[in-house]
């Protein structure tokens, strides 16, 4: 049942949450916003406790920003096991994926795993190659589904009295192509999407699938989109 009310006043996390709008602006993966925005959790250890907080670009892409931040303000213990969760609305460059490997290698006992409501200059080869060594490296890379939204809204949004079920409602497609998307990068296949926009600001995306795709990507995964039909060979 809906709360008639918001995010509790007595919750500790009131203060570092997003409004709304900055949410639908940001995560929309419709939308091809320039800026960045970073929601994140925290764990330490065998705690419950989740610190949570959220950052935007400054002259620096939110990725720096973050590894400062956590870098000069908590005193790392190698000992103990931390946990990172990134909810991102664009996934990191080539040159932040050096960064963040260089973070991980520096501390060992972080794991991180990121989520991404896009995926940034998706064809650029080092942005790709950067995606495949971060993963390689360890590091967890999602496209955001509607899990996620829904946790983002409950947990980082400061939404309207009774509204907490009622995070924007972005059409799921967007979220497969762009998973079909990384399929690719992570198999190192010629990328099959790709994205224009209008000059009336609608956003076109368009599937250029070639014979190594349906080869080397799932069946399963071609046929979430509702818009390919994988070849059948009758024995």
């Amino acid at each position: 049942m809906a709360s008639d009310k918001g995010p509790s006043a007595g919750d500790a996390t009131l203060r570092r949450r997003i409004e709304p709008w900055e949410f639908e602006v940001f995560f929309d993966p419709r939308e091809l916003r320039k800026e960045a925005c970073l929601l994140y959790e925290i764990q330490w250890g065998t705690s419950h406790k989740i610190w949570r907080n959220s950052g935007k670009n400054t002259s620096n892409h939110v990725e720096i920003n973050f590894i400062e931040k956590f870098t000069s303000e908590r005193q790392y213990c190698p000992s103990i096991h931390c946990s990172i969760t990134w909810f991102l609305s664009w996934s990191p460059c080539w040159e932040c994926s050096e960064a963040i490997r260089g973070f991980l290698s520096q501390h060992p006992s972080v794991t991180l795993v990121i989520y991404v409501a896009r995926l940034f200059w998706h064809m650029d080869p080092q942005n790709r190659q950067g995606l495949r060594d971060l993963i390689n490296s360890g590091v967890t890379i999602q496209i955001m589904r509607v899990p996620e939204y829904d946790h983002c809204w409950r947990n980082f949004v400061n939404y309207p009295p009774g509204k907490e079920d009622h995070w924007p409602r972005y059409p799921v497609l967007w979220m497969k192509l762009y998973a079909l998307e990384l399929h690719c990068i992570i198999l190192s296949l010629p990328p099959c999407l790709r994205i224009s926009r209008r000059q009336n600001q609608l956003t076109l995306f368009r599937l250029t699938l070639q014979n190594c795709h349906y080869q080397m990507i799932p069946p399963h995964i071609l046929l979430a989109t509702g818009l390919i039909q994988v070849p059948v060979t009758w024995k």
